[in-house]
């Protein structure tokens, strides 16, 4: 029973990893701890979990980039409605045809830990006249490193904690505050930049 239950919630993380890419609201990186904490003590199961999170990402992206390159029209009106949106599209357009190859895969794996971040430079690539080859590349990397950082932390608070919930708000308490600490920093140094 143990069994089926965890795999319900394993399912339902990687759902909801390959859905948050459309819908950022989408609570995947607690999903994901929930599901490491549920298999923790299962051998090889948070590795095979992290793998399997690591394709939804990547599957999230190449869906979201096929819909906003072939103009989705879903895509087009919430562009309509939120000018900071928009806005933030051209930015990271601009960004990653500025900077050199290397700055622009750090931008990519970095946006993969800012909320909404990944939806943004999804839509940003998808709308861009430029081929996303290169954008491939970079968004599997950046699912690599950001499952198994986010299987990792749920894996080492399992270890750390005697308790299921003192593991799983520990562990989405950190991810948070990481993510914050990222986001602050991307804005201050996109401050800076315009000065």
């Amino acid at each position: 029973m143990a069994a089926i239950g965890s795999s319900w919630i394993c399912a339902l993380a990687l759902f909801a990893v390959l859905g948050d890419a459309l819908l950022p609201f989408i609570p995947s990186g607690t999903l994901v701890i929930l599901a490491v904490l549920k298999t923790a003590q299962i051998n090889g199961a948070p590795l095979l979990l992290g793998l399997g999170v690591a394709v939804a990402s990547f599957l999230g992206d190449l869906l979201l980039l096929h819909l906003a390159r072939r103009g989705a029209p879903m895509l087009h009106r919430r562009l309509a409605r939120r000018p900071k949106l928009a806005a933030s599209v051209v930015r990271v357009q601009e960004a990653l045809i500025e900077r050199p190859h290397g700055a622009a895969a750090a931008m990519v794996v970095i946006a993969r830990f800012v909320p909404a971040g990944r939806t943004v430079l999804d839509v940003a690539i998808g709308h861009s006249p430029a081929h996303p080859h290169r954008f491939l590349h970079w968004s599997a990397l950046a699912a690599l490193i950001w499952a198994a950082y986010i299987v990792t932390l749920g894996w080492l608070n399992s270890h750390w904690f005697n308790t299921a919930w003192l593991s799983l708000v520990v562990s989405c308490a950190a991810a948070t505050a990481i993510s914050t600490a990222i986001a602050r920093i991307v804005r201050r140094n996109r401050r800076l930049a315009a000065l």
